[in-house]
């Protein structure tokens, strides 16, 4: 048998004793006397013990089941013998040889053979002197072997040290035998009685729970010491597994009554509630299922919240998941399945909206009214994509407002401005924590409306990163052909975007990307002139800051002249943002007088403006004179709309050294050397000596050198300049150009157009050189814009010259 506990296993001494007349202790002084002066016999029979060792001085009960066993007992029994207890290498070996025993093993006396009801032998035994098998002599009708006995090794010199180990090993053992739930009692008391410390490291090596090969490795230590220190390594791991355990188990015991107690308060929770009527979360999904009869939504939606709505009811509402469950039940709810607002088909009516809302913008004026016609006439259209592009403060997003508005729809806007996560778009599963649609769907739900009027602002400044390009996802929203099945990663099935009027804005097209311009309808919206900033002013800015500052209506006026003369003198934009602004601080000002209780003229004029608004900010970007040789006006286009710039042109003595400067970018600089090329090639047109070129340097300067400039429309400016410095002809009065050119002459389109015309117009130009391709542009222009400008169409250098140029030399010319 195998003690795989620490004390008396299978059989207590109480039961193997209970019918003799006295009592047996484990170890007396008399045995301890008795065992030293034992003589171990030269032959002994020998009797293999299957999973255990039996230890000198210690009784254990053992089962025997082999034939030869049972022979071997029943007559050491009959003639009060002894005989040596050897432990098997391996358990599963039936009739073991020498080979398959260990050598050394223990003397041993029967005790008591006790006949089980199950027709089982057991027999109790007691170890007395270890010994050593030297020979096997026979194994016929069990084992005999010749033998030799062992004396435990005692050595005085380690005296205190061998009481110190013998100590640990009874305390040990103790703490061991109190942490165990498996052992008895009896088990403790014995360690504390056993006197010995022969006998107690014995005892404690047989009942402590190692494998049979280690309790043989103690066995067949000598010294005593060394046995004790082997047994003090053993315990000492016992207990810090039984210290382990103990505070795995304190720690489950812990989760476990937390998780009942909060059970048990769930339980009374739901049973007062029961009593007072129903629970929360019964009551919310009622809410839930009463809200879905109402819903329009489709087959497919219907089914997906019905499952969904099942497994909620499964649920535990303590558990984490119920939350996230219940939110996504919630977004479905929440969302307006195939709910449309009616659209509003009048076309007087819009027309007279956006007319009032915005002053200018006719042709995305023009565009709405052919949307809402078509749907008058058809009464179904997919909406189409508008992105309204152009310099900021023109009105973009504005517009949106009015546009929801004449069609009767709801508006939402979403910035796009930094996002660079495309989830900001498709949304997160509802696996990740926190997880909520995309913006997308989440701006419909708050519309209440599958048909808004949905503004993308700032759509140029979408950013890609490693979370992804949302301008990649943008692609599905903004495409009518695919947008009808839009996927948000939140909601796991399709929502129809339609029916949604998308229009974006943006200030540039050259961030956008490709696939996303193709899907959108572009429509520039360019900067106001003069009269229309000075018609949104009076209309729309001054009331509104004068509302905001507390200022009554009819307290003050200005006219027409003094706010063209603000615009002018104090703005330098082409939109109206920053006259938004210096119409605030008039109000200011105005509203501070008003405090105060100073006088107040009603109607404010131009010397009021300054008393106001301080010193005119802006006077420079003005048409000048054209009494210098080599300073020409060009026309250049910026983010904020159109400039005039200069360029002059000087020459002086020297080896021909053309200088650049102004903080010219790569491409205009070309446009200088073409320039200076061209004149070379052209000098007997106008008249140079081919000398000139390198008896004089040349320096081409661009004004305003803190500013880069860059792109090639400066090209027709470069050369008129480069040829009236050399001619020393005069440039004809109020005149600016803008167009590239190439080495041969020609001159080419540019981009901008309209906005160079506005910055012309705001200079006091009267005459613009445009390439002859750039006709087709100028015929889209309304006629209010250019008005007092005349257009000098050209495809040549040689005709811009011959325009640009006077006969007329400036005073004092160079003799070149």
């Amino acid at each position: 048998m195998d003690n795989n506990t620490f004390g008396f296993d299978e059989v207590l001494m109480s039961d193997v004793f209970e019918s003799d007349a006295e009592f047996i202790p484990i170890v007396t002084d008399e045995d301890e006397q008795n065992v030293s002066a034992f003589e171990v016999p030269d032959i002994l029979p020998i009797l293999p013990l299957r999973n255990t060792v039996l230890f000198p001085g210690v009784i254990i009960p053992i089962s025997i089941g082999r034939e030869k066993s049972l022979t071997l007992i029943k007559e050491i029994q009959k003639s009060k013998g002894v005989f040596g207890a050897v432990a098997q290498k391996d358990i599963k070996v039936d009739n073991p040889q020498k080979e398959d025993l260990y050598d050394i093993g223990t003397v041993a006396k029967v005790i008591k053979v006790l006949e089980m009801p199950d027709n089982s032998t057991s027999v109790i035994i007691q170890g007395k002197k270890r010994f050593q098998i030297e020979e096997m002599i026979t194994d016929e009708p069990y084992h005999m072997a010749k033998v030799k006995g062992l004396e435990d090794e005692k050595d005085e010199k380690q005296k205190n040290e061998f009481e110190a180990v013998v100590s640990s090993i009874k305390d040990l053992s103790l703490r061991v035998i109190k942490a165990s739930s498996n052992v008895p009692p009896e088990a403790s008391f014995a360690v504390k009685n056993i006197e010995n410390d022969a006998f107690l490291i014995n005892f404690v090596c047989s009942n402590s729970d190692i494998s049979v090969g280690e309790k043989q490795r103690l066995l067949a230590e000598n010294k005593l010491f060394d046995r004790g220190m082997l047994l003090l390594e053993h315990l000492a791991k016992e207990v810090q597994m039984q210290e382990l355990k103990s505070d795995i188990q304190s720690k489950v015991k812990l989760d476990i009554d937390q998780q009942q107690r909060e059970y048990m308060l769930q339980q009374q929770i739901k049973t007062i509630q029961d009593e007072l009527g129903s629970s929360p979360i019964e009551q919310e999904i009622r809410d839930l299922k009463e809200k879905a009869t109402k819903k329009k939504w489709s087959k497919e939606v219907k089914d997906l919240f019905k499952k969904e709505l099942d497994k909620l009811q499964r649920l535990n509402p303590a558990a984490g998941e119920y939350s996230v469950q219940h939110n996504y039940l919630q977004t479905l709810i929440d969302l307006p399945w195939n709910d449309y607002t009616k659209d509003n088909y009048d076309m007087n009516r819009a027309e007279r909206i956006l007319d009032r809302d915005h002053y200018g913008l006719d042709k995305v004026k023009e565009r709405i009214l052919e949307h809402l016609a078509v749907l008058k006439l058809k009464g179904e259209l997919k909406s189409p994509i508008i992105c309204l592009y152009g310099p900021p403060g023109v009105g973009k997003t504005s517009l949106g407002k009015s546009i929801a508005e004449s069609l009767g729809r709801k508006y939402v806007r979403m910035s796009l401005g930094g996002v660079h996560d495309e989830a900001e778009i498709r949304g997160h599963r509802k696996t990740y924590i926190g997880a909520m649609p995309g913006r997308i769907i989440q701006s419909i739900k708050k519309a209440g409306a599958a048909n808004p009027v949905f503004i993308l602002d700032e759509i140029d400044k979408v950013n890609a990163s490693a979370h992804g390009d949302p301008s990649a996802a943008l692609l599905e929203v903004l495409d009518p052909e695919q947008n009808e099945h839009f996927h948000d990663n939140f909601l796991e099935v399709d929502f129809d975007l339609s029916k949604t009027m998308f229009v974006a804005t943006a200030n540039t097209l050259g961030n956008i990307s490709q696939p996303l311009l193709d899907r959108m309808e572009l429509i520039n919206v360019s900067g106001y002139i003069l009269d229309e900033k000075t018609e949104i002013a009076k209309r729309h800015l001054l009331p509104k800051q004068m509302e905001n500052h507390g200022i009554p209506k009819g307290t003050i006026s200005v006219s027409k002249k003094v706010m063209a003369h603000i615009v002018e003198s104090y703005t330098r934009e082409s939109g109206v943002r920053e006259l938004d602004k210096i119409l605030a601080k008039l109000c200011r000002k105005i509203a501070l007088k008003i405090a105060k209780g100073e006088e107040l003229k009603k109607t404010i004029t131009i010397k009021d403006v300054a008393e106001y608004l301080g010193v005119v900010r802006f006077s420079k970007d003005k048409w000048q004179d054209n009494t210098t040789a080599g300073v020409v006006t060009g026309l250049a286009w910026t983010a904020v709309g159109g400039e005039i710039l200069f360029v002059e042109t000087s020459l002086s003595k020297g080896k021909g050294k053309l200088t650049l400067t102004g903080n010219l970018g790569d491409v205009m600089k070309e446009s200088a050397l073409l320039a200076v090329e061209y004149l070379r090639a052209n000098a007997d047109k106008l008249g140079v000596k081919h000398e000139a070129f390198d008896e004089w340097n040349v320096h081409v300067h661009v004004p305003e050198g803190a500013i880069p400039k860059d792109g090639p429309s400066a090209g027709v400016t470069m050369v008129t300049s480069l040829a009236s410095a050399f001619t020393q002809r005069k440039v004809r009065a109020r005149l600016a150009m803008t167009g590239e050119i190439t080495l041969r002459g020609k001159v080419l389109p540019v981009g901008g157009i309209k906005e160079k015309i506005l910055a012309a117009k705001r200079a006091g130009i009267t005459d613009i050189i445009l390439s002859q391709e750039n006709q087709k542009d100028i015929e889209e222009i309304n006629n209010i814009y250019l008005e007092g400008l005349e257009f000098h169409f050209v495809k040549d250098v040689s005709e811009v010259l011959r325009f640009a140029l006077l006969d007329e030399k400036v005073k004092n010319p160079l003799k070149i």
